[in-house]
């Protein structure tokens, strides 16, 4: 799987609903020491920690949905890319790649 997928997997983790759905998903495409951070969260570690603060944020976002813009560039085990939610909100991701998995997001926003 090439960076480009294993990202948007990633954005599906944020847009499922359903929380074993979501686990599920965060098995295939995050390593199970991930870590998050963005502005708003110092550290989410490992699956449960995102999943339940991903369920928490969901209630606010009502239909909208994270969708990918562009992967600005890739190379080693990095990514750089953009994202949307619906038309509110616009950001900047680095993902950390360990194999074939997600080890570690760092958000900005817009």
């Amino acid at each position: 799987m090439n960076a480009t997928d294993l990202i948007r997997k990633y954005l599906d983790i944020w847009n499922e609903r359903d929380a074993t759905a979501r686990e599920a998903l965060m098995e295939s495409v995050l390593t199970p020491d991930s870590v998050y951070i963005d502005p708003d969260y110092a550290g989410l570690r490992g699956h449960a920690e995102l999943s339940e603060t991903i369920g928490r944020i969901q209630q606010n976002f009502g239909d909208l949905r994270f969708t990918l813009g562009t992967v600005i560039g890739a190379h080693h085990d990095r990514a750089l890319f953009t994202w949307r939610l619906g038309t509110v909100a616009t950001g900047y991701d680095v993902a950390e790649f360990a194999g074939d998995r997600i080890r570690s997001v760092v958000g900005f926003f817009a």
